[in-house]
This record gives C-alpha cells, structure tokens and sequence, in this order.
C-alpha cells in the first residue's frame, strides 16, 4: 500500500472503532503535551519529533512497530508526508498522514441525533479537539444553532444536508476558549444571532438581545426553547432549555465540574453570582438533559459517544460543590482549584467580540487546544 493521505474524519472513524493502528505525532514535544489526539478508547501514539527524523533517521525508524498501519500527524501537513517518506524508504507499507494537521482534528465536528423518534431533532456536534460541543435544533425545515465553533462550513452543509434553513444561532456566553462562528454565519448567511448584552454590550456587531424567561420560537409548531439567564461563569451566562427537557447550559455547569468564575479577573463578585446560579439550578427537575458546552475528557460521554446525562446524575457527581451552603465557602472551593488561564483567552474575548481581527493561520494557532473553563479538583488535577 502507497502513501495515502486521511482526513480528520477518518482518524475519528478509526479511533471509534478501535482500529489496531500506531498514530505517530512528529510535532515537537512542548507542542504535543500542550494539545494531542484523544479518543474513547486506548490507542497507541508516539512522539517523534520530525527534526529527529531528519537528524537521527535510523533510531527514530527503529522505535516504529511494523505489524500495525501507522498513521501520522504533525502541524500542517508537510512534516508528516515528509515522516511518512522515511518509512516508505524503510519498508513501512501502510502509512498515512493528516490532511490539514493537526488544526484539522481541532476543527472536526461529529454530529450525534440526541433525540431520535420524536417530532423535532436535537443534534450535538461534538468538538473532539476542543472537547467543546455546539448544538442543533432542527423543526419544520428550520434550524437554531448554540454555541457554533468557527467551522461555519460545516454547520451550513448539515444544515443543507437535513433540509433545514439556519434562521438562528445562540450564544450562551462570550467565549474566552474558542474562536464562536456565529458572527461569522451572520455575515455569510444572514442568520439573526442572539446573545445576553450583559456580555456582548461592547461587542461590534450587530445582534438581539436576549431576555430572562423568553421564549425563541420557530416559524412554525416546533420546541419551545427557553431563555434562562444563568449567570456567574460570565455576567452574562445563558442556558437554553429545549422543549423543557434539555438544557444547553454553555459554560454554567457541566457533568464532572461547574464553570469557572475567575477568568474575568472578578473571581470574588462572580464567585457570589455563580453560586446563587447553581442554588437555582440545583431546584430545577433533576430528570432535564444536561447538555454542556465543554466536557474535561471522554470519561463523560455515554454509550453512543453523546455528552449528556440528567441534572440529577451530575448534581450527584458533583455533590462536594453543590452541597456548599454558603457564598464563602464556596469561594474559597473556587480560589483552591483555580488555575492560571491561557494568554490566548484575552485575545480570543476580543475576536469574539469583534474589537480584534486576525488571519486565519493565527486564528488557528489561538484556537488550538483543549478548554480551560472548568472549576473542580478533577478539572484542576487534569488542567
């Protein structure tokens, strides 16, 4: 077998089905510990740096298994064809490399139908790079988004693919962690975006804002999805509670944390808010669907590789936090488990906002990388 290049999608493909296989990352080792691939399931990866393979060939070659496919992955591309070239030349003779880089396993979504049977869909799009997910409500031939990644191509061409017009999209926060696609959509579609001015005041675009209580509705029979302003992780937090069932809680809580209430710099005042949040979702029914903006690994998914589960169930798995009965001791929970966030957080607001503009090759290199939005000992413990 030949050289072969794969996509991002394949790579999920394989490590989802527990294909046998080396995945090799030739990207420099400060790179590598920053951000790799990571899966359901155990796989085999290796780092080597591509600059070792053009000093010292032959170890480098001796440290590849031969009874199994390998499948590598550096920056952008280039590196890993030239990688692949070595082994060909050595006798490998299933070898691929990652079309795009890395950068395109940060990109991919997966789309999960979290509802099947019933008279509207509800899709999550799971960011495996990012372990960020962004959601779909589809009825009557019409689609809200929340939370869309900058991969705005995608959520058009699903759109397309199941019949639907995207008519709105929904921001639960101003993103700090991620580079959000929905004013991009806004520009290239027309698409309304709606978001809470308690974030978004400053922002330079245009958008509608949003009111506590008020219902987003379809132009025809479909979901009632509902505003809740739930603030605390941001000012202006915002869950959506879909057909009051689901609630699309972006960066308020999670399944194995709550969010983080330091990354504005005003941990005290905002350690109060999100506490008197989290009192008032702990009294919501504990069977609606909690589904997160972000999940810490792939320990949190189901069955089917979804990132759902019942407010009840992560209450529960969260009991340390959500039993603290008072707003110091609470703070003093956030201030132990804070951890330094990223420099790019900064920038990323201010994109977000549309106050700073970037090209797409530093766009890419800030929203490389894992989120950093969670507030727990095990969010700190694997931050």
């Amino acid at each position: 077998m030949s050289i072969f290049l794969y996509t991002a999608q394949d790579l999920y493909t394989w490590l989802t089905s527990k294909q046998d296989m080396l995945l090799l990352d030739v990207r420099n080792s400060e790179d590598f510990k920053r951000f790799q691939v990571e899966s359901p399931y155990d796989f085999d990866i290796l780092n080597i740096s591509y600059f070792d393979f053009m000093e010292i060939e032959d170890e480098c070659v001796k440290q590849i298994p031969r009874d199994k496919p390998v499948r590598v992955v550096c920056a952008s591309e280039g590196s890993a064809k030239f990688v692949a070239e070595i082994l060909e030349k050595n006798g490998f003779d299933d070898i691929g490399y990652l079309e795009g880089g890395i950068k395109s396993w940060g990109n991919l979504l997966v789309p999960s139908l979290l509802n099947p049977g019933e008279d509207f869909e509800l899709y999550q799009f799971n960011r495996p790079g990012k372990a960020s997910c962004s959601y779909g409500v589809a009825s009557g031939g019409e689609m809200m988004l929340f939370d869309p990644s900058r991969n705005i191509a995608f959520y058009q061409e699903f759109a397309k693919e199941k019949g639907c017009t995207l008519i709105r999209t929904c921001e639960t926060h101003l993103q700090a962690d991620y580079i959000a696609g929905s004013r991009s959509l806004m520009e290239a579609t027309g698409i309304e975006v709606v978001a809470n001015s308690h974030d978004f005041s400053g922002a330079n675009f245009t958008y509608t804002p949003l009111e506590d209580k008020q219902l987003l509705k379809f132009s025809y029979d479909g979901p009632e999805v509902k505003v809740l302003f739930t603030p605390g992780h941001t000012p202006g937090s915002t869950s959506y509670l879909i057909d009051n069932r689901y609630l699309i809680t972006g960066d308020t809580i999670f399944i194995k944390s709550v969010g983080r209430p330091d990354l504005g710099g005003q941990v005290d005042a905002w350690s109060d808010i999100l506490f008197t949040t989290l009192q008032a979702i702990r009294k919501m029914d504990h069977s609606i669907q909690l589904l997160p903006g972000h999940y810490i690994d792939w320990s949190e998914a189901n069955e089917n590789l979804a990132i759902i589960t019942s407010l009840g169930e992560a209450i529960d798995y969260n009991k340390a936090i959500h039993d603290i009965d008072n707003e110091a001791d609470f703070l003093t929970f956030i201030k132990s488990n804070m951890r330094e966030q990223p420099k790019e957080y900064a920038t990323i607001r201010k994109i977000n906002a549309n106050l700073e503009q970037v090209d797409d090759d530093k766009a890419d290199e800030l929203d490389l990388g894992k989120n950093e939005c969670a507030a727990s000992a095990y969010a700190a413990e694997k931050g």
